[in-house]
């Protein structure tokens, strides 16, 4: 059975590049065609995050809605002293951005 498919010339100018093309095949309620509608794929450009600072087991970041804070320690330590170093990164980290955010202000 064969069965003929409306292609966009953006498609077909896509896959004689090589390219891929995805998207969705559906019957078109008014034509009753099979019709082939590439999805548009819009790439997202967005800032990279800002360190901040480097902390003993990770590092504190700004991006342009977050502040973003991460660490790691190895189980092993036990629960008092993997509270204790997240507790002290957490600290550093605080009181550097107090100080830059003091910096922004003068």
């Amino acid at each position: 059975m064969k069965k003929f498919i409306d292609l966009a010339v953006e498609v077909i100018d896509n896959l004689k590049k090589d390219k891929y093309v995805e998207g969705s095949l559906h019957k078109d309620k008014t034509t009753g065609k099979i019709v082939f509608r590439a999805y548009v794929r819009q790439s997202r450009l967005r800032q990279p995050d800002r360190v901040i600072c480097q902390l003993e087991n990770g590092w504190l970041k700004e991006s342009p809605k977050r502040i973003k804070f991460y660490t790691s320690v190895k189980k092993v330590l036990g629960f008092r002293l993997v509270s204790v170093a997240m507790h002290r990164d957490l600290k550093d980290g605080m009181s550097r951005l107090e100080v830059e955010e003091l910096l922004k202000t003068e």
